[in-house]
């Protein structure tokens, strides 16, 4: 009984991580750690924690070198979500490191990661292998001489003010941000390998990226809005990552403070970092376009059963229900392009599914004049949305030699030709052998 008491306690310590832990059924990313390079990142940094929390989220508030750190423990991992606010750390503690990283979201979780200017070669790894390459040079950080914010500061121009956003409603939320987003920090690119990055927040064209404290003797590295502020990708696992160069963004104090383009009379008494961020926290932490499909059948028309094979030419129908996390609940998914393909190496028939609006997607084809084995395959990917990868195999087997039709029409002039012939011999024999 001695022995079985330290497996008992640590099964206790674990299970609240199970319970609360990512599952298809409920999305949404609930345990949550959070790497500090200071626990006055904490306090500062509030109004976005308190956000998160509101919706339900455990946050785990560690610093980024502390020696007990783990992602994983018995091979279950205790967390579903990363945050590193901890741009200057050179080397993570416990057993934390690039590898860890890659791995955890490798596994399906997802990643938030803020830099500075003074970022560290471990954090600029880290975002280089997620597809963003932050500036190489010491220092730099982006500055703009037309789209700034105007500020107490004379002639300090790298305090962006930001509009520039991507224009999807899945990943900033249908509400529109009003106020340019305040940017203080490095800028970075995207890896033109990766297909699966996105820029969220750009630069305008008069940005560039420099050391603003020295004389700029070389031409910039990047510039213009090639320079990305804010970055997301989504793995093809559908992990996702948000990758932004300012901490300072998500600061309280830019989240409370006013804001004035360089250029514009418009003076908005609340920067739009508070709804940007919180908008795009919701996504990234899967509470919006995130699918999920159920019920995937197919059967022939007028039956209900799914048969273990189709016949060439049969009418059969194909039906699938897809569904989208809201935050709380799954609701119907509404499209008009989710497209099914009846495919053996190639597609042999491309058909767009019919929805009743309720979740409910289905169409009906006839099978092609072709046998073997086929798959009904549904790879829907749209910009913001979870990916669908939907296969299922079937056979298809040609005519037996009893389900052929006993007279083909279009065989009629052939057996028109046969019977001629056989009435002609027997006429020709009939007056060959009976006349005079």
């Amino acid at each position: 009984m001695g022995k079985l008491l330290p497996v008992f306690l640590v099964l206790i310590s674990i299970l609240p991580f199970l319970c609360n832990s990512f599952s298809p059924e409920t999305p949404t990313d609930r345990r949550v750690l959070v790497l500090l390079d200071d626990f006055a990142i904490r306090s500062s940094h509030s109004l976005f924690y308190k956000s998160l929390k509101s919706r339900g989220f455990n946050l785990d508030f560690k610093l980024a070198d502390d020696p007990k750190i783990a992602l994983q423990r018995y091979g279950q991992y205790l967390y579903d979500a990363l945050i590193l606010f901890c741009p200057t750390i050179e080397r993570f503690g416990g057993s934390v490191d690039v590898a860890a990283i890659l791995e955890f979201v490798d596994s399906g979780r997802d990643l938030i990661i803020a830099a500075d200017a003074n970022a560290s070669d471990l954090i600029k790894e880290v975002a280089t292998e997620c597809g963003v390459d932050f500036d190489e040079e010491p220092g730099a950080v982006v500055i703009d001489h037309i789209s700034y914010a105007v500020s107490d500061i004379a002639g300090d121009h790298t305090l962006i003010a930001s509009d520039d956003f991507i224009k999807c409603d899945v990943i900033l939320g249908s509400k529109k941000i009003e106020a340019p987003v305040l940017f203080q920090g490095i800028g970075h690119s995207l890896n033109p390998a990766n297909s699966l990055v996105l820029k969220v927040l750009s630069a305008s064209p008069s940005a560039y990226s420099a050391n603003h404290r020295t004389k700029l003797s070389n031409p910039p590295s990047l510039t213009g809005s090639a320079i990305s502020l804010v970055s997301v990708v989504q793995a093809r696992n559908n992990a996702r990552i948000l990758v932004t160069g300012s901490l300072t963004m998500i600061s309280d104090r830019f989240f409370r403070a006013g804001v004035q383009k360089a250029g514009s009379p418009t003076k908005h008494k609340k920067s739009g970092n508070e709804q940007f961020l919180t908008e795009l926290s919701k996504w990234v932490f899967h509470e919006r376009g995130h699918l999920k499909a159920l019920n995937v059948t197919h059967h022939k028309v007028g039956e209900a059963g799914e048969p273990s094979m189709y016949r060439i030419n049969d009418e059969l129908e194909y039906s699938v229900e897809i569904y989208e996390w809201s935050g709380t609940n799954w609701e119907p998914y509404v499209a008009d392009d989710v497209q099914v393909q009846f495919y053996m190496m190639s597609p042999y028939v491309l058909k767009t599914l019919s929805t009743d609006k309720k979740g409910l997607y289905s169409t009906a084809f006839k099978v092609p004049d072709v046998y073997g084995v086929f798959q009904f395959k549904v790879e829907y990917q749209r910009l913001g949305y979870t990916s669908l990868s939907l296969a299922k195999q079937i056979p298809v087997r040609p005519y037996r030699h009893n389900e052929y039709e006993r007279f083909i029409p279009a065989a009629f002039p052939y057996y028109g030709g046969a019977f001629s012939m056989m009435i002609g011999f027997f006429v020709f024999t009939f007056v060959h052998l009976y006349s005079k």
